[in-house]
């Protein structure tokens, strides 16, 4: 197939990879009461998951860098695709608990190495855009994906969820084995290759932005449905629009950073994803009482989400080329500590009442992800 189609196929990958992070977040109520456990026991998906794509980005880079990446990806795909039959039929949450914490350590190849070879397909001119171009199946994940589940599992089942995705998934695996040319593999990694990494100080900058915007992103995100019930009394289709328009907001937000980043650099384009997340986010805040409103402020903060992380893993990648799989992999390691961090913390204020202030927590923490990306401008001089 063409290079074309081994981009498109590894952007149905990020989708499904996608999906399966974030997709609890759209199920917390239905998963809770049909399970009966709390939402914050049903929200310890998100947070154990996160805890196990953090440990697992790095190290899955370090034994997989001379893998081939047409076997590594595709077979990832598919064991995340079996986990999510695992899923459907789990009797509980320990047992769902379980099976998450395997497939996550799955998930945890896709990205990073998806980055890497979407790289090594292309020329160093064309490098940004093609990440940022598959990274645009987390966009639309966020955008039609988690507003369609969070709807399908309110009105039908959680568990048909899983068996989409299921599907999808074992589709996506099959896509990726075709398309992508055998051969594509990245240079072994040492301790010395690590030691580059931690020793580049506009990597370290990176990392700790995307920890503190995932921090703040995650302080809500998973709480956002019973949030908006609680605060601005929505229904579930109300609450189904809210991750429609922020997830659509997302999509293009992304499609229109891939076509800046060209012309205005990765830094630039990275400021602006920002300060969107920053200033919709306050602006949720400031409106949450009010559903209408909380519908703008949620593009606000859409537009920005996911394009934020394509540029951090853009700058990552051309600031270690040659270690860009393994750079990738730690952005992804830090954006599942900021999750992992975020969706605790949300659960202890959920718990203690702190409702409106979960919102101004988040905006603290993207205020300081947005003055980090600033501040790594001066390490890139």
């Amino acid at each position: 197939m063409t290079e074309r189609g081994s981009l498109y196929a590894l952007l149905s990958g990020n989708f499904l990879i996608g999906m399966s992070v974030i997709a609890p977040a759209g199920m917390v109520e239905p998963l809770a009461t049909d399970l009966g456990v709390s939402i914050t026991s049903a929200a310890l998906l998100l947070t154990f998951g996160a805890v196990v794509l953090c440990i697992g980005s790095p190290l899955v880079a370090w034994g997989t860098a001379a893998t081939d990446r047409r076997l590594l990806l595709s077979v990832s795909l598919a064991v995340l695709a079996a986990s999510h039959v695992a899923s459907a039929l789990a009797p509980g949450l320990a047992v769902l608990m379980a099976v998450r914490i395997v497939a996550m350590g799955f998930a945890a190849v896709y990205t990073p190495q998806a980055a890497s070879a979407a790289a090594m397909l292309v020329s160093e001119k064309e490098r940004s855009g093609a990440i940022s171009f598959i990274f645009l199946g987390w966009s639309l994940a966020a955008a039609a994906g988690l507003p369609l589940s969070a709807w399908f599992a309110s009105e039908h089942s959680w568990r048909g969820v899983h068996w989409a995705l299921a599907a999808l998934g074992f589709a996506a695996a099959g896509a990726v084995a075709l398309s992508l040319p055998q051969g594509l593999r990245g240079a072994p990694m040492s301790l010395r290759s690590w030691g580059s990494l931690f020793s580049n100080p506009l990597i370290l900058a990176l990392l700790a932005a995307t920890i503190l915007g995932s921090l703040g992103q995650f302080i809500v995100f998973p709480f956002f449905g019973p949030l908006l019930g609680r605060l601005s009394g929505a229904t579930t289709t109300e609450v189904a629009v809210a991750f429609g328009v922020f997830g659509v907001a997302g999509f293009l937000g992304n499609i229109v950073a891939s076509r800046l980043v060209t012309g205005l650099g990765a830094l630039r384009t990275s400021l602006l994803a920002g300060s969107s997340m920053l200033v919709g986010a306050a602006a949720w805040s400031l409106v949450v009482g009010d559903i209408a409103l909380v519908f703008v402020a949620s593009a606000i903060w859409g537009v920005g989400f996911a394009a934020s992380n394509s540029m951090q893993q853009a700058r990552l990648a051309m600031a270690a080329p040659a270690l860009a799989g393994a750079a990738v992999a730690l952005n992804s390691s830090s954006l599942y500590i900021g999750q992992a961090a975020g969706s605790a913390l949300g659960g202890v204020m959920f718990d203690a009442g702190y409702l409106r202030s979960m919102g101004w927590a988040a905006t603290a923490a993207l205020a300081a992800a947005l003055l980090t990306i600033w501040f790594s401008r001066r390490t890139t001089q």
